[in-house]
């Protein structure tokens, strides 16, 4: 698989030099995520920009890819203007897929949603964990 990777403190951007994500090199693929998890990673941003063709295994691997950065409160992020792709992933209803038609874009998005998990961690701190309730002796 041709590709490159960007580190950075939040995130990873690989940058796709492919045609295609199909069953001949989604394990190529799949590998390429599992590394950067391990190295801590939770924020990835894939660049599709060369990308015109996706079947089910590219989908999976994309699938899997969203599940293990969602656990760790990241985001996984597609970057394409293509709209057959953006389609497919749309059909695909892959569960809360970020994707985003450029890369500051899809920085962005990885930093807002570094802000909002903050904003959450500091606001069940200060509320005991999250769990608040009220009742009518309260009041």
């Amino acid at each position: 698989m041709n590709f490159k990777i960007e580190k950075n403190e939040q995130y990873a951007l690989i940058e796709l030099n492919e045609t295609a994500l199909t069953q001949e090199n989604h394990a190529d693929f799949e590998n390429i995520i599992r590394q950067l998890f391990r190295a801590g990673y939770g924020n990835v941003i894939v660049k599709f920009d060369e990308i015109v063709e996706l079947d089910g295994h590219g989908v999976s691997v994309i699938r899997k890819g969203n599940k293990i950065c969602l656990n760790e409160l990241g985001l996984f992020v597609i970057v394409t203007k293509n709209d057959e792709i953006i389609d497919q992933l749309d059909r695909a209803k892959i569960e809360d897929l970020t994707i985003m038609p450029t890369v500051q874009e899809a920085i962005d998005a990885v930093f807002l949603n570094e802000l909002e998990n903050d904003f959450q961690s500091e606001d069940e701190d200060e509320f005991g964990g999250g769990e608040y309730s009220e009742s009518e002796e309260d009041y």
